[in-house]
């Protein structure tokens, strides 16, 4: 209880938080915790907690459920395997096609991060408006530009794939829809003018500064309308419906149902489970919306603003601008950008019993000694009681005084204490 106070104080001093209203918390137990990352920005490869990632931005999972991340400030995609080894994937060398460490990522600033279903990455580097590039890197390492006809690409633009693996990204105040087969690129929503407007296609639509997207497994494309705050959804015969937010509240953030649900805070990524629920990584916190559309948060508090880190369940966790998420194996990932850390978020923790395969019994022989406190005793060993071994020395400071052998014992070994002079 003492831990839990701590954290919660910890935040509330170092990080201010605007007024909001009601938040709601999920009720699956969420619980928070540091995947990699110590929180001072740097640039360390290795194990867990003992490595630095500065300003991590983005984060997405291949099927395998390996983690990949925009590591924006050392201009990085960085991997993270399973058992949570952290290695350098592309980035750090001179030119912006090749393999590997051979490429350097630091031709413009590093916007959205996505997988496709051929575990391909996509990257955009923006080094001004319409000067964008749109970077993949394939299973072998190898970097190269995919921009084929793509207009309107930004640092602010969304990249989501359908289950055709078909490309959808946001810029110009529409939403594109980029075949990488063919390299034809179409405007699938939005008339171009910034507006907001529910309706068909790109003649009856209208959006304002869209943003982060996602994909369901319906194939329905889920958009940040930044311009709006609100969330909108694109079925795949186009028509555009706002699902959630309601266009006015700019100055408060809450949670419920539908256009109850509201969004001042922004939405720095988007992105779905299999279940049909959407999540929004919003700075300060973690927000879920199901498919009935209620807006619950997982974790966090509304509108952070300035420094804040704590783990624990969901009410007490704090983030620090947070910018990119993703779900793995029914875990959710989340790059904390401000915190410099990877963070986890599990849902229902329960005890987990280790496996007998993975279990080692040993047996650690002790002797008791009864004798003279402030006398050295020799212990010595034996196999067969013929051949004695000296093991340790020790000086008795209590009577009778426990002594165990540290080394695991494997078959018959006496042991006996000698008085030395």
């Amino acid at each position: 209880m003492k831990t839990k106070l701590f954290f919660a104080a910890t935040a509330i001093l170092t990080g201010l938080v605007w007024p909001a209203a009601a938040q709601t918390y999920d009720t699956n137990n969420d619980f928070v915790e540091t995947l990699a990352g110590f929180g001072i920005p740097g640039y360390v490869d290795g194990q867990g907690q003992l490595t630095a990632f500065s300003s991590p931005s983005q984060i997405v999972s291949d099927t395998s459920g390996n983690l990949y991340v925009w590591d924006s400030g050392n201009t990085r995609i960085r991997k993270i395997t399973t058992n949570g080894t952290v290695s350098t994937l592309v980035g750090g060398g001179s030119y912006l096609e090749g393999y590997g460490t051979n490429v350097s990522l630091a031709w413009g600033t590093g916007g959205a991060l996505a997988m496709d279903h051929a575990n391909t990455l996509w990257l955009v580097l923006a080094s001004g408006y319409n000067n964008s590039y749109l970077v993949t890197i394939g299973t072998n390492g190898f970097v190269s530009i995919a921009n084929g006809g793509l207009t309107n690409l930004s640092a602010t633009s969304g990249l989501c794939f359908d289950s055709a693996n078909n490309l959808y990204y946001s810029g110009g105040n529409r939403i594109y829809r980029y075949s990488s087969a063919t390299g034809a690129s179409q405007a699938f929503a939005g008339s171009g003018i910034a507006g907001n407007f529910d309706g068909q296609g790109v003649l009856f639509s209208a959006f304002n500064n869209p943003g982060a997207l996602a994909c369901d497994q319906a194939d329905n494309i889920y958009v940040s309308d930044t311009g709006n705050v609100t969330i909108r959804r694109i079925d795949q015969n186009q028509n555009v419906t706002t699902v959630a937010g309601n266009g006015y509240s700019y100055y408060q953030t809450s949670d419920g149902v539908g256009t109850n649900a509201t969004f001042s805070g922004g939405v720095a990524a988007m992105f779905a489970d299999n279940l049909g629920n959407i999540y929004f990584v919003c700075g300060g916190c973690v927000r879920k919306m199901n498919a009935q559309t209620n807006v619950v948060t997982l974790a966090g508090v509304f509108s952070q603003y300035g420094a804040a880190f704590a783990n624990g369940p969901g009410d007490q966790a704090r983030f620090s601008s947070a910018g990119g998420g993703c779900i793995s194996q029914g875990t959710v990932f989340i790059a904390d950008t401000g915190n410099n850390r990877i963070r986890s978020i599990t849902f229902n923790p329960e005890v987990q019993i280790v496996p007998p395969a993975n279990l080692q019994l040993n047996t650690y022989p002790g002797l008791q000694i009864t004798g003279t406190v402030g006398r050295s005793y020799q212990i010595q060993s034996s196999p067969n009681l013929n051949v004695w071994t000296p093991v340790t020395t020790l000086l008795l400071n209590s009577s009778p005084y426990l002594w165990f052998d540290q080394n695991p014992v494997a078959g018959n070994k006496f042991y006996r204490a000698v008085l030395l002079p």
